[in-house]
């Protein structure tokens, strides 16, 4: 067992500046990193981009604030001019006083230091995917003299865009090269999709979203702000038996401007009915968003179901882990799919060249990486299921979905690498003892395990209450996350057995 060694709190995984993902190796790690110890905190060399503030976006937050004389202020520094207009407006409706920052090429928002300001700042930039590109500060920092030349990495030397769009182009048969829009990040095309449905319903008095199935943290965010008032977020729990929905729809139908899914679903990789849940959103006019990512575009065919898919490239694609990305593609065969093309390129914040570059140069490899992680993947999820420490295991041929799943994949085998389970006696046993990598992210080469509802929903799993809200939904609270890699498939199982004994 020679692939997985201990990867010490806080080090980037994969080791490199634009690392995607952190080790958290404990659970005391987890906790610390939640409740933000400073002695698990000041360990932390990167994190997940849209979580934890890169080095690099810290230090020339840093001097610019020393530059520009902004001391008593926090600076966020956005991904845009426009998304540094966008937090100005959320900051300044709190009645903050924000100011506009526009110095050196780089675009932001600075404020009066408050933790709480700062926070509800954090949050608006991370729920949308504005936070600078690590790659982006790290150049303007070369440009100030402040940081030596990036450190070597495989880019693309042509055009990147186009190479990126020559690789997506065939996945999406109802869709042209128009309407493949390139996003900063998985979230950012999620918002855009929103925010392009909302422009487009609007003006026929749809403005209520239904949230179907338990979605990611930031998705199931964006529902709950960025509608208007808190009747237009519709929660129907049940993805499985679309009669729920078909209630609401038939209820309030002509109120709704989208209904958002995930398939299949985060964490518990179930996937609805597509077919039937594309008829009942078409046959009330309603919006259908469908996000991917937990399989991959390149797995899974949704778009003919759907008027927008959203996904994040950063998974299975930017498979190396140091990139970021997503997009939001529009089925150019349905209603209303000029104007939603308009709205979403309005509201999408582009990836920055060199994180398209290096975007260019990984999803060449996409399928085979894919097939890799999917020839191994029902090898693990089996070991899993009959393992008898463990008490659940969800993956995307799991059988009460099997075969909602089969009808959108691309192929057979075409399964993704997640797969969620649940084990007897105390997490922590199991996930210290563990020698797999650990950490934020999936779809990776490298194999990953996170405790999925401690670091997405650390103020449920801590409370009675919350607890019991994650369970009345389906969710252990101790839930773990596992995204299988490309390394041998022995060597992923040898790894979860040893851990798992005397559990």
């Amino acid at each position: 067992m020679q692939d997985f060694v201990h990867i010490p709190l806080g080090a980037p995984i994969p080791d490199c500046p634009h690392a995607v993902s952190c080790s958290l190796p404990t659970m005391a790690a987890v906790r610390g990193y939640e409740e933000k110890d400073p002695a698990v905190t000041r360990s932390l060399e990167t994190g997940y981009p849209r979580f934890v503030i890169h080095p690099f976006a810290r230090q020339l937050g840093a001097e610019l604030a020393r530059k520009h004389r902004l001391g008593g202020r926090t600076l966020w520094l956005a991904s845009s001019r426009s998304m540094a207009a966008a937090l100005l407006g959320h900051l300044k409706d709190a009645g903050v006083a924000a100011e506009p920052f526009e110095r050196d090429g780089v675009s932001g928002v600075s404020h009066p230091d408050s933790p709480e300001v700062a926070l509800r700042a954090k949050l608006y930039l991370q729920n949308i995917g504005g936070f600078l590109s690590s790659r982006e500060a790290e150049d303007r920092l070369v440009a100030m003299g402040l940081s030596p030349l990036p450190r070597a990495e495989e880019a693309f030397a042509g055009d990147a865009r186009a190479e990126v769009l020559r690789a997506l182009l065939p996945l999406f048969e109802a869709a042209g090269e128009a309407d493949i829009l390139l996003a900063n990040s998985g979230m950012n095309a999620v918002h855009a999709a929103f925010r392009a449905v909302n422009q487009v319903q609007a003006s026929r008095g749809r403005t209520r979203w239904v949230q179907l199935g338990w979605l990611y943290l930031d998705t199931i965010a964006i529902l709950k702000k960025h509608t208007a008032v808190a009747a237009d977020y519709i929660h129907v729990a049940e993805m499985l038996d679309l009669g729920v929905l078909e209630r609401v729809l038939e209820a309030q139908g002509e109120r709704i401007a989208g209904v958002m899914a995930e398939v299949p679903s985060n964490p518990l990789v179930q996937t609805p009915d597509v077919a039937r849940l594309a008829a009942l959103c078409r046959s009330h006019k309603v919006k259908l968003v469908l996000d991917t990512s937990i399989a991959s575009a390149f797995s899974v065919d949704c778009l003919p179901h759907c008027d927008l898919v959203v996904n994040s490239l950063t998974k299975y694609t930017g498979s190396d882990g140091d990139v970021i990305a997503g997009i939001v593609v529009v089925n150019s065969g349905l209603p209303d799919a000029a104007s939603l093309r308009r709205a979403a390129a309005a509201a999408i914040e582009p990836p920055y060249a060199r994180d398209l570059a290096r975007l260019a140069a990984q999803i060449g490899h996409t399928g085979e990486v894919l097939s890799r992680i999917e020839e191994s993947t029902p090898r693990v999820a089996a070991f899993l299921a009959s393992h008898p420490a463990v008490t659940s295991a969800f993956w995307a041929l799991e059988q009460r979905s099997r075969a909602n799943f089969e009808a959108i994949a691309r192929r057979p085998g075409a399964t993704g690498g997640v797969i969620s389970f649940s084990v007897r006696g105390k997490l922590e046993a199991f996930y210290d003892r563990l020698r797999l990598p650990k950490g934020p992210s999936f779809g990776m080469r490298t194999t990953l395990i996170c405790p999925f509802m401690y670091l997405a929903h650390y103020d449920l799993v801590t409370s009675a209450e919350g607890r019991a809200q994650l369970e009345a939904n389906g969710l252990d609270p101790e839930l773990l996350r596992l995204c299988v890699g490309t390394e041998p498939v022995e060597e992923i199982i040898g790894a979860l057995r040893e851990a798992l004994e005397g559990l």
